[in-house]
């Protein structure tokens, strides 16, 4: 443990905090994309990705997320019926659309994942807890991978309207996972992009307590 802390330490005092392109490249000039330009995501940097979105942080380590990366066109077209006609082009034109889904039963991993207590009871003997906990969290992964994504040079384009029993018949059948939301990644469009709409300030949104 002083190993891992000494190093999260040697870190801290190397970068301090990410300079204004850093913070461009994840959040102010963050889009979400509608168009696609043809380069393939390889499965290696699809791996990476992983491997970054697996440190999101996650009630009791759970990690109830699992994502299916449709890249193939049998996939492309398990996935077509499930779209909302709004979002079909979208999706048939990126390189990679990733079903961000989460698993009801996230607590049978937990002996690995959070050995120091027993905690399954909490989610095994009540599944609207474990419903909520796997749906919140999830959700905190998904946008984890949007920011590991960007960190990493892709650009993302998240979406929301699709048939949900559809979807989870499609790819999640005879398994307790269900859909979230899906993500399209690859290299996006700016010629397609549209204007940034305005955000709320903190006025607005924010208060202290």
């Amino acid at each position: 443990m002083s190993s891992i802390l000494e190093t999260a330490e040697n870190l801290k005092r190397e970068l301090e905090a990410l300079d204004e392109k850093g913070l461009d490249l994840l959040f102010r000039n963050g889009r979400s994309h509608n168009g696609w330009q043809p380069h393939e995501v390889s499965g290696r940097l699809l791996r990476r990705l992983w491997e970054l979105v697996r440190y999101a942080p996650t009630a009791v380590n759970g990690m109830p997320a699992r994502l299916v990366f449709v890249t193939t066109p049998d996939g492309k077209k398990r996935l077509e019926p499930c779209l909302s006609p709004g979002n079909v082009e979208k999706v048939m034109s990126a390189p990679v659309t990733v079903i961000i889904g989460y698993d009801i039963a996230f607590w049978q991993h937990l002996p690995k994942l959070f050995p120091h207590a027993d905690v399954r009871e909490m989610f095994s003997e009540n599944f609207e807890v474990a419903e909520l906990t796997a749906f919140r969290n999830s959700s905190l992964q998904g946008a984890w991978l949007m920011l590991a994504a960007r960190a990493l040079g892709l650009d993302c384009g998240p979406m929301s309207g699709f048939d949900g029993e559809r979807l989870d018949q499609a790819f999640f059948a005879g398994t307790t996972i269900r859909s979230n939301f899906l993500c399209n990644v690859g290299y996006g469009d700016p010629s397609k992009l549209y204007p940034r709409l305005p955000r709320l300030s903190f006025e607005e949104a924010c208060a202290f307590a």
